[in-house]
C-alpha cells in the first residue's frame, strides 16, 4: 500500500480554522468499519480488528496512536514534527505513530483512521467495503 499520499503531504493553509478533532469524531469514522470495534483498556479508548489495535488514545484524549508502516514513520514525523510523534521506546517495535488531535482536521483524521484500519483488516474485507461504496474516511451514515 503506497503511503505517498500521506494526508500531511497534501498540506493545508496555515490560517485555516478547524474544530479540534475529538474521540467522538474518530468513533464516527472507525465504528462503522467492518470488523472494527471499540474497547476500553485501563481507561483508554482503543479500536481493534480482532485482537489487533489500530487506534488508541492518550489518557487525556489529545493524542491518537494509529497503525502506520515502521519503515515510513521517521519520514512522516520529520515532515511535520509539530503534528506527528514517534511512539515511546517500548512501542517502536510496532507499526505505530502518534498524532496530536489538535493539529489535524476531520478530513485528515478520517484518512488516517481508514489507512490504519486497512493495515490490519484482511485485504479482501477492505476491498469489498470500498467497492460497496463504503466510506473512504467518512462515517457510513450521512
Amino acid at each position: 500500500m503506497p503511503w505517498l499520499s500521506w494526508p500531511s503531504a497534501r498540506g493545508r493553509s496555515r490560517g485555516e480554522a478547524r474544530a479540534v478533532v475529538t474521540v467522538e469524531d474518530v468513533r464516527a469514522v472507525a465504528s462503522p468499519l467492518p470488523r472494527s470495534y471499540e474497547v476500553l483498556v485501563r481507561d483508554r479508548v482503543k479500536f481493534r480488528v480482532g485482537r489487533i489495535v489500530y487506534l488508541a488514545f492518550s489518557a487525556d484524549e489529545t493524542v491518537m496512536g494509529f497503525a502506520f508502516p515502521k519503515e515510513e514513520r521517521d519520514a512522516l514525523v520529520a515532515s511535520e514534527p509539530g503534528k506527528f510523534l514517534l511512539p515511546g521506546g517500548s512501542d517502536l517495535r510496532y507499526n505505530w505513530v502518534l498524532v496530536r488531535l489538535g493539529a489535524i482536521g476531520r478530513e485528515e483524521m478520517g484518512e488516517l483512521v481508514l489507512d490504519a484500519w486497512r493495515m490490519v483488516v484482511p485485504k479482501r474485507v477492505a476491498a469489498a467495503h470500498l467497492a460497496a461504496g463504503g466510506p473512504a474516511g467518512k462515517p457510513a451514515h450521512p
